[in-house]
C-alpha cells in the first residue's frame, strides 16, 4: 500500500541549496516537504565544509570575481552563470546568512569580517567561521527551518524515483506530453512503506557523488542519488566528466580520509615531502601552492610517482606560529590529534581525494532543469559556474544563490502548475522480496569505488575508461536484477543510483577526448 502526501513544493536534500530554498519558500507562504535520508538534518555535505564562503573583498567587484571564476573553470564556465553568482552572491550572503540567520563569521580585532584568500582568487574575499564554516551555516539554517510551521520534515526517508507523468501516469496518453515532474516516491526507512509525495514543484538538492570513489572528502550520503534519479526521469545532464579531486585529504593507515581545507594553504602552509622540501613552484610558478585544485592534485600525484611514495605532507609549522595554527584551525587540529598528529608541530600526511562534481543536472539561471516543474540546486546541479574546474569556496555560494533564485521563481509561478491528484498515479509496485544481502551490497559498492578510482580517477586513458564502462555496465545489469527481486532498503536504492551515476561519469569521461580542467587524459 502506498501512502500519499500532497504539498506545494517537495525538496529532496537539506544542505545549503535545499535548506535555503525551503526557508525562502516557506517565508513566501508555500507549504514545503523537506526530505532527508538521515535521521537528522546535519548529514549534508554543507555541514562538513571547512574553508568558507565568498563574500566581497576590499575594492572588489562582481566583474573581478566573475573573471576569477572563468579563469579557474579552464574556459568552460558559463559566463552568464558566473555573472549571476558574482552579482547576486554578496547581497544574499548579507541578507540571508548575516542578517536572517545571524551566523557568527570570524571578525578582525576591529570588528570587521575577517576576509581570507584561497587558491586562484585574485584578492581576499572569503569569510569563515574558524575551520568549520559549513557546520556554523548548517546549524543556523536547520534551527530556522525547524522553527517554521510551513515546513514538514521527512527524516529517515529516501527518494526512490522522481514521479513523472510520462513514466508513471495511469493515463498512458500522458506519454505524449512534454517531460514533467509531479513529485517523488519516498521510502520510509522506519516502516518500510513507500509514500507517493505529490508536489506542484520539486527541487533536487541531493549533493554530490564522491562516494563513487575509493578516496573522498564527501560524507556517506554523497552517492549520486539525484543525478541518477534525474537521468532516469529524462533530464539533461552535462559536464559529468569534471570531477574535482581535492589535493589534500588526510592519509594515514587505519584512519578515515577527511578534508584538510584549502584555507590551510591560503593561510601560508606549503605542500612538502617528508624532508620539508616544498615542490609546487616547479609546477606553477605564479600561484605555487594556491594553484587551481586540478593542477595541485596532479602535481602531488606526479611527485608521488617520481619518488615512489604513498603521499606528501602539509607543512604548517614552518610558516605560522603555533598560536596562529591552533586558533585558525581548531577543528582540523582536533581531528588530526585523534591520530596522534599535532598540526602545529608535525607534518600532516595528505593525498588527493574525490571532492566535487562540477557537472550534473543541467539548469538555467534560476534552477530550471529540462524537465518541467523540476529544479536542481547545489552540487547535483550544473549551472555552468564551475566549468571544467571549481574555484575555491564557490560551492556554498552557488547553493545559496540558486536555492534563493529557485525559490523566488517558484513563489512567482507555483500556482500556474498543475495540482496533481493521487488517482493519476499508481501505487508503488515492488516485489516485496527478501531483504538484500548486505555482503552483496558491500561488495558491489566496493567494486564501483575501485573501478572509479583506478580507471576514472585523477588521470584517465582510453583503455582505462573503456575497461571502466565494460565492467560498470555489466555490474549495472546485475544490480538492476538484484534491485528487482529484493525488498527495498536505503542501501539498495543507493547502490542502484551509484552504479548509474558511475556509468554517467565514465561515459562522459570516455566521450571527451580533450584534457581540460579536472578531466585529464593521457
Amino acid at each position: 500500500m502506498t501512502n500519499q502526501v500532497e504539498t506545494d513544493v517537495l525538496i529532496i536534500g537539506c544542505g545549503i541549496g535545499g535548506g535555503t530554498a525551503a526557508l525562502q519558500l516557506a517565508e513566501g507562504g508555500l507549504e514545503v516537504a523537506l526530505v532527508t535520508r538521515s535521521p537528522d538534518l546535519d548529514s549534508a555535505s554543507t555541514y562538513w565544509a571547512q574553508g568558507g564562503i565568498i563574500y566581497q573583498g576590499e575594492s572588489d567587484s562582481p566583474e573581478e570575481l566573475a573573471n576569477d571564476i572563468l579563469q579557474a573553470g579552464a574556459g568552460l564556465s558559463n559566463p552568464a552563470a558566473a555573472a549571476i553568482l558574482a552579482r547576486e552572491g554578496p547581497g544574499l550572503v548579507k541578507s540571508i546568512l548575516l542578517d536572517r540567520l545571524g551566523i557568527a563569521f570570524d571578525r578582525t580585532p576591529a570588528g570587521e569580517l575577517d576576509l581570507v584568500r584561497e587558491g586562484a582568487h585574485s584578492r581576499p574575499r572569503i569569510i569563515h567561521a574558524a575551520d568549520a564554516t559549513g557546520q556554523a551555516m548548517q546549524t543556523a539554517l536547520i534551527k530556522a527551518l525547524k522553527q517554521h510551521p510551513r515546513i514538514a520534515f521527512f527524516s529517515h526517508h529516501t527518494a526512490v524515483d522522481l514521479l513523472t507523468p510520462h513514466h508513471h501516469a495511469l493515463d498512458r496518453v500522458a506519454v505524449y506530453e512534454p517531460l514533467s515532474c509531479a513529485g517523488a516516491y519516498l521510502f520510509d526507512q522506519t516502516s518500510g512503506e513507500v509514500i507517493c509525495c505529490l508536489a506542484r514543484k520539486t527541487v533536487l538538492a541531493t549533493g554530490g557523488l564522491g562516494q563513487l570513489f575509493l578516496r573522498t572528502t564527501n560524507p556517506p550520503g554523497a552517492r549520486g542519488d539525484g543525478l541518477a534519479m534525474a537521468y532516469r526521469a529524462g533530464a539533461r545532464v552535462i559536464n559529468c566528466e569534471f570531477i574535482q579531486f581535492h589535493p589534500t585529504t588526510f592519509h594515514m593507515e587505519g584512519a578515515p580520509a577527511f578534508l584538510i581545507s584549502e584555507a590551510v594553504r591560503g593561510a601560508g602552509a606549503r605542500l612538502v615531502h617528508a624532508n620539508a622540501e616544498p615542490f609546487m613552484e616547479r609546477y606553477d610558478s605564479q600561484w605555487k601552492d594556491l594553484a587551481p585544485r586540478d593542477v595541485v592534485a596532479r602535481s602531488i600525484r606526479q611527485e608521488m610517482l617520481a619518488r615512489d611514495v604513498g603521499g606528501v605532507f602539509l607543512d604548517l609549522r614552518s610558516y605560522m606560529t603555533q598560536e596562529e595554527i591552533r586558533g585558525r584551525f581548531p577543528g582540523i587540529a582536533a581531528t588530526c590529534a585523534q591520530y596522534e598528529i599535532d598540526i602545529a608541530r608535525d607534518l600532516v600526511p595528505v593525498v588527493p581525494g574525490a571532492h566535487y562534481a562540477c557537472g550534473g543536472v543541467w539548469t538555467d539561471g534560476v534552477g530550471h532543469t529540462s524537465v518541467r516543474h523540476l529544479y536542481a540546486v547545489g552540487e547535483v546541479a550544473c549551472t555552468g559556474v564551475h566549468g571544467a574546474n571549481r574555484l575555491a569556496s564557490t560551492s556554498l555560494l552557488e547553493g545559496l544563490v540558486w536555492g534563493a533564485l529557485a525559490a523566488r521563481d517558484i513563489v512567482e509561478s507555483v500556482h500556474q502548475s498543475p495540482a496533481w491528484q493521487g488517482a493519476d498515479f499508481p501505487a508503488w509496485r515492488f516485489s516485496g522480496g527478501e531483504p538484500p544481502d548486505p555482503v552483496l551490497i558491500a561488495q558491489d559498492r566496493n567494486t564501483i569505488r575501485q573501478i572509479m578510482w583506478n580507471y576514472v580517477g585523477l588521470i584517465r586513458s582510453t583503455e582505462r575508461l573503456s575497461r571502466a564502462l565494460s565492467e560498470l555496465r555489466h555490474l549495472e545489469t546485475q544490480i538492476d536484477h538484484f534491485y528487482q527481486v529484493s525488498g527495498l532498503t536505503d542501501e539498495l536504492i543507493g547502490l542502484r543510483n551509484a552504479v548509474r551515476a558511475a556509468v554517467i561519469v565514465a561515459n562522459a569521461a570516455w566521450a571527451n577526448k580533450q584534457s581540460v580542467g579536472c578531466h585529464y587524459r593521457i
